[in-house]
């Protein structure tokens, strides 16, 4: 890793030991990457058998609603949905369900909510 690496940590409170992979070469640190079998790449196969995650940003402004509106509306707190928008946070499986929903029928979801 450079020195300029914000990721890896060197001091004392980094709980990871940086001096193996220090050690590896390139091809040895990719050769261990492709060898771990929780990290592995997609193929088309496994990609169809994937579930996408709602697009929170489409379903609010088909329902022509502004954050504000589409929070309040469907109880999302607004700063949530801001950062589901934004990217910085991915919504949990029982909030993907929740918005597949309210993408597909949310008069549904409105009537239950009231």
């Amino acid at each position: 890793m450079s020195s300029g690496d914000t990721m890896k940590r060197t001091d004392s409170a980094s709980k990871y030991d940086w001096r193996r992979f220090d050690a590896m070469t390139a091809k040895k640190r990719r050769a261990a990457a492709a060898a771990d079998p929780e990290a592995q790449p997609l193929t088309d196969t496994n990609i169809r058998g994937t579930r996408r995650t709602p697009q929170v940003r489409v379903i609010r402004r088909a329902l022509r609603l502004s954050q504000e509106e589409f929070a309040a509306k469907f109880r999302i707190p607004l700063g949530t949905l801001r950062d589901w928008e934004q990217g910085r946070k991915d919504p949990d499986a029982a909030a993907r369900a929740y918005l597949t929903v309210i993408g597909r029928n949310p008069s549904a979801v409105i009537e239950a909510l009231n």
